[in-house]
């Protein structure tokens, strides 16, 4: 017989909250069904983002495979499919995957609707992990950390408080981050501490208007 007093672990609110996002145009709206707000429309942060990528990409003899792992509306993920030989786009909004399915069409490009979190990940030599972390739980970064060791680059992108800051203080998974709390991912320090063989700043993005700084770092793990 089941022990009734048995904890019942509570589903992460994930999913829901962020289908919720895209339903209320919460991050805001430029008129199509879907949009994954201004920091992945805005000139002056997808631009710079969109060329040190294309470096990194461009600087392998032979392209690789790379896996986006939160791809959103899929504006900045469209500009890096042509550098790479195999490009799988991940979100876990089911309709936002059926519409980009549509609308994005090549044939090294996948589209996949997975928690990265709770599923397993699609195998590629790079995964891209773009302002994903910050609105989620320690709990659910934990879980999803596990499983990027197996990538040999991983490129993070999260919008932290400029200069010094506490690092990894927790939060309800959703719309918010955690520059609220004067706080951002820092993924090599505590209660995370990824282990990797190196560590490079690709790009820091001031962002005057939302304070903070959007900073891109590229982990090559062991």
């Amino acid at each position: 017989m089941e022990n009734s007093s048995r904890k019942i672990k509570k589903p992460w609110p994930t999913k829901d909250a962020m289908a919720q996002i895209y339903e209320n145009n919460l991050w805001g709206t430029d008129g199509s069904d879907f949009y994954s707000g201004e920091g992945s429309h805005d000139p002056s942060i997808v631009r710079p983002y969109i060329n040190k990528l294309v470096k990194f990409l461009s600087s392998f003899e032979n392209p690789i495979t790379v896996c986006d792992l939160g791809c959103g509306d899929f504006n900045i993920g469209k500009e890096l499919v042509t550098y790479t030989k195999q490009y799988i786009a991940v979100d876990i909004v089911k309709d936002l995957i059926i519409r980009n399915k549509e609308k994005f069409q090549q044939n090294h490009l996948e589209f996949y609707c997975l928690d990265i979190a709770r599923d397993e990940l699609p195998k590629a030599d790079c995964a891209i992990i773009r302002q994903v972390f910050q609105h989620v739980s320690n709990e659910e970064i934990q879980s999803t950390l596990s499983k990027l060791l197996a990538y040999q680059y991983l490129i993070v992108t999260e919008h932290i408080p400029e200069g010094n800051f506490e690092p990894n203080i927790d939060i309800i998974s959703g719309q918010g981050i955690r520059l609220k709390k004067k706080s951002g991912v820092d993924l090599l320090a505590p209660p995370f501490i990824l282990p990797t063989k190196k560590k490079e700043c690709l790009l820091t993005i001031p962002l005057d208007s939302y304070q903070g700084v959007l900073q891109t770092n590229l982990y090559q793990m062991y």
